[in-house]
C-alpha cells in the first residue's frame, strides 16, 4: 500500500493547500516501524509503501551492509554499540524471515571455524600471487 502524506503539521493539523516546489530527498531503502511516525511528527511530506514478502527479504539483507558501513564510520564507544545494536537487529530479523535457528547457525559457524580458523592471530593478507581465485565480496 502506497501512503504519500502531503501536508501535516507537528500538532496534527494541516497547512493550507499551495502547490510550491519543495527539495526532496531520495532514500529508497527499508526504513524502522517508527520513523514514520517521526516524520509525521516534523510535519515532512514524504512517500512510502509497504513491501511484498520478497522485497522485504531482499532489502533487509542490503540493511547489512548499510549497518556496516555505521560501524567503521563511528567515532565513539557509544556510536560503535549503537550501530552494533542496529546490525545484530537486522541480523536477528534476517533470521526471522529466514526461519534460520540458532542451532542451524551454530553448526555453520563451527564448519566455517574448522575450515577457515579464526580471526585469533589478527592476520591482514595484503595480496598473493594470482590462482584464478574468485572472491564473494565486493572490491
Amino acid at each position: 500500500m502506497d501512503r504519500v502524506l502531503v501536508f501535516g503539521t507537528s500538532d496534527g493539523g494541516s497547512i493550507p493547500s499551495r502547490r510550491t516546489q519543495m527539495e526532496k530527498l531520495y532514500f529508497n531503502r527499508l526504513i524502522r516501524d517508527k520513523i514514520l511516525d517521526k516524520l509525521i511528527g516534523k510535519g515532512l511530506v514524504f512517500r512510502s509503501r509497504e513491501l511484498s514478502e520478497e522485497e522485504f527479504e531482499k532489502e533487509l539483507v542490503k540493511k547489512v551492509p548499510e549497518e556496516g558501513e555505521g560501524l567503521v564510520a563511528a567515532k565513539t564507544r557509544e556510536e560503535f554499540l549503537m550501530e552494533f545494536g542496529d546490525l545484530l537487529y537486522v541480523i536477528d530479523e534476517i533470521k526471522r524471515v529466514k526461519k534460520i535457528s540458532d542451532q542451524e547457525l551454530n553448526e555453520i559457524k563451527k564448519n566455517n571455524f574448522d575450515k577457515k580458523g579464526s580471526f585469533s592471530k589478527r592476520i591482514y593478507l595484503e595480496w598473493t600471487s594470482d590462482d584464478g581465485y574468485q572472491t564473494n565480496e565486493k572490491k
